[in-house]
Order: C-alpha cells, then sequence, then structure tokens
C-alpha cells in the first residue's frame, strides 16, 4: 500500500512534468492538468508528512512534533489501558453483556452431555489427587486434631446426645438390642453354669456344706435362666419395661438435669484427652486420604460415577430449573462484577506496562502493521481530492 500510494504521487508528478511541456506548446488544456497535477503533489506531499509523522521522524529530521506514537508511547498505554477501563470492564457493561450470553443455560446445556459431564469428572479427579499427594499428613493431622478436639471442647455433649437417644427410644430403636442383650444372656447362662457355682461358693460362708452350695447355685441359676427367657420371650415383660423407663429418663437428664449433664462434660473431656482418641483422630486423615485417593485414580469406581451423574443432572436442572438458571446467572454477574471491580486497576496496568516495557520503535511498528494500511489510502485520498480541489479551483480562477 505504500508503493500504491507513492506510485500516485509520482503518477502526480509525471503528469505535472507533461503538462509543463505541453504549456511550452501552446496546448491550452495542459495548463488545466498542471494545476490538478500541481495540486495533487502538494496534496500526496502533505498527507505522506501526516502519516510518516505519527511514526517516524519524516527523511530522518527531527522535526518538532514528529515520530509521535515512539515518543508519546507511555501516554498511549495509559490512554488505552483507561479505554478498556471505562469501556469494558465498567459494571454496567459486564452485567449487560453476561444477560445478553447467558451463561447458566450454556453451561447447564454443556454439563449435560455426559462427554462434557466426564471430562469435568476427570479434571476434578486430578485436581483433588494432586492436592492429597502434595499435602503433608503431619501438618494436616495436627489441623485436624486440632479442629476436632477445639470443636467437641466446645460443643456440649449432654443435650444431643439426650435428644438423639430420646427419638431412639420413643422409636423403639433400643428394642433389637435388648432382644439381642437377652438372647446373650439366657445362651451365656445355659452354657456356664459353673460359674455361678464358683460365685456362690466363693460367696458361701465356710461352715455351709458343698452339697447345700450347689443346690442353691442350681436353684439360682434355674431361676435366673427362666427370668432370661422370660425376658427374651415375653414384648410386655416388666424388666423391659423397665428398661424403657430407665433410658427414657436418662434422655430426660442428659438434657436437663445439672448433674447428669456435668458427668457427661466429665466423660466428654476424659474421651478427648484420652491418648487412643488423639491417635484415632489423627490416623483418621491417613485413612481417608488413601480412601480418596484410590477413589479418584478408578476411573470406573463408584465415586466417579456418582460424580458424573450428579455433574450430569445440576447442567440438566440448570437447563430446566428457570428459577435455578437464574440465581446462578445472577451469581456469576456478582462474581464477575466483584472481579472486574476489585481488579479493575490491576487489569489496565497489564495493558499500561506491557505498552511502557515495548521499545519505542517496536511499538511504532506493531501500530503501524494493524493500522497502516488504512492510512496509506489517506495519502492516495489526498493525492486525488488534491488534484480535484486544484482543478476547480483553477477554473474558478480561469471564469472569474
Amino acid at each position: 500500500m505504500k508503493a500504491v500510494a507513492t506510485g500516485f504521487l509520482l503518477a502526480a508528478t509525471v503528469l505535472y512534468v507533461i503538462a509543463r511541456w505541453q504549456q511550452g506548446h501552446g496546448a491550452g488544456w495542459a495548463d488545466y492538468l498542471g494545476a490538478a497535477a500541481q495540486a495533487a503533489m502538494v496534496g500526496a506531499l502533505a498527507d505522506w508528512f501526516a502519516v510518516t509523522a505519527l511514526f517516524r521522524h519524516p527523511l530522518g529530521l527531527p522535526i518538532p512534533h514528529t515520530a509521535i506514537i515512539p515518543n508519546r508511547k507511555e501516554a498511549l498505554g495509559r490512554s488505552l489501558g483507561d479505554f478498556v477501563g471505562e469501556n469494558f470492564l465498567s459494571q454496567d457493561v459486564i452485567r449487560a453483556r453476561l444477560r445478553a450470553i447467558g451463561p447458566a443455560g450454556r453451561l447447564g446445556g454443556w454439563l449435560a452431555e455426559e462427554k462434557h459431564a466426564d471430562r469435568v469428572t476427570t479434571e476434578v479427579a486430578g485436581w483433588a489427587r494432586g492436592i492429597f499427594t502434595v499435602l503433608r499428613d503431619d501438618e494436616v493431622q495436627a489441623a485436624l486434631s486440632h479442629t476436632v478436639n477445639r470443636w467437641l471442647a466446645d460443643a456440649p455433649l449432654g443435650p444431643p446426645a439426650g435428644r438423639l437417644l430420646g427419638r431412639f427410644v420413643a422409636q423403639d430403636g433400643h428394642r433389637p438390642v435388648v432382644d439381642l442383650l437377652s438372647r446373650r444372656a439366657v445362651q451365656w447362662l445355659q452354657e456356664h453354669p459353673e460359674a455361678l457355682e464358683r460365685a456362690v461358693a466363693g460367696e458361701a460362708p465356710s461352715w455351709t456344706p458343698r452339697f447345700v452350695d450347689e443346690r442353691v447355685a442350681r436353684r439360682i441359676h434355674r431361676e435366673l435362666v427362666h427370668f432370661a427367657e422370660a425376658v427374651r420371650d415375653e414384648p410386655d415383660h416388666p424388666a423391659r419395661g423397665a428398661i424403657d423407663t430407665f433410658l427414657t429418663d436418662f434422655a430426660r437428664d442428659l438434657q436437663y438435669d445439672p448433674r447428669t449433664l456435668a458427668q457427661a462434660e466429665r466423660l466428654k473431656r476424659d474421651l478427648i484427652g484420652h491418648p487412643e482418641v488423639q491417635r484415632l483422630v489423627g490416623s483418621s486423615w491417613q485413612t481417608l486420604r488413601s480412601m480418596l485417593v484410590a477413589a479418584a485414580e478408578d476411573g470406573d469406581g463408584e465415586l466417579r460415577a456418582r460424580m458424573r451423574d450428579a455433574v450430569a443432572s445440576f447442567g440438566r436442572r440448570l437447563v430446566e430449573d428457570e428459577r435455578l438458571r437464574a440465581k446462578t446467572d445472577a451469581w456469576i454477574e456478582d462474581a464477575a462484577v466483584h472481579v472486574v471491580t476489585a481488579y479493575r486497576g490491576e487489569i489496565t496496568a497489564l495493558i499500561t506496562d506491557t505498552v511502557e516495557a515495548w521499545d519505542g520503535e517496536e511499538t511504532s511498528r506493531k501500530v503501524e502493521i494493524q493500522v497502516g494500511r488504512d492510512l496509506q489510502f489517506i495519502r492516495i485520498n489526498g493525492t486525488v481530492v488534491g488534484a480535484l480541489a486544484g482543478l476547480l479551483i483553477y477554473v474558478l480562477t480561469r471564469v472569474s
């Protein structure tokens, strides 16, 4: 385009020479051609100077107010950064653009496709595996122990345990436990009668005959077996009712009785401070980490399958549920506006600092490559318009 624009200037020069030559031979039309060619050269030279002055010194001469871009690149960078910040990173522009796009709906449609849900699941699993791999076990265990111990120390044990026990008893959740204990009691008594005989013999006076102790022990054994069988076989046995009453009263005491509450807190502190409990809390991280890493690495495992289904299900909900989609769009808008508002200075500074770091000649070359083609049309237009203007002025002069 530079060559084309220069060609127009050379053509005007040639026409001017031809016009001057013909004027010497008395050709009347040569005056008009000469005026047009002369004005075309002036216009071409003036626009060449203007365009060249943007990027360098014309003919290498340090004329004031030339080579504007190399000398003013810092101001150009600041102006460009301010322009981008005010016109592209404003809150209104961001919100309007996001509302026009509808990011939640697009995201939902993308996630609903199986291949995309699988891709997201694979990426998340990779991130999780990397995070769990680089974490230091000793630091995580220390933080986990501190957090759990602090939570257990601050949270009261009695009231929640009492409420849980109360609901458990009200729903007869303890009945299977009572049934199991009664069956085991009958079984143990039937299989270990000698244990009761030893207990009776150990507590009996030394002067009682041995056969008396044995008869007493057998009688007590029979009565205990009969009692245990009755508790096992009769759902409405008084012993079962006594257990129900005890558990109900204990659940109430755990919630409201000061003495029971204090005992529960002492028990909790003793459990927290026990070395085995501390080791259990600390070692739970290694077990959890191993399980999660193994699940993340298993591409066909249950965890990956559930994650994939959850991602796809969330995508379908975003597409079908207008309320959820609107809430997600609003959240994305607020997040984008927050980022733009909080970091607009850093974003525009990236533009400013990048331009300032460029070499002056390099900056001029980059800008000229982008807009130089259009600027050469200014030279061409200047040549043509100059010719027409010169011709018009000459005609008006001759007519007047």
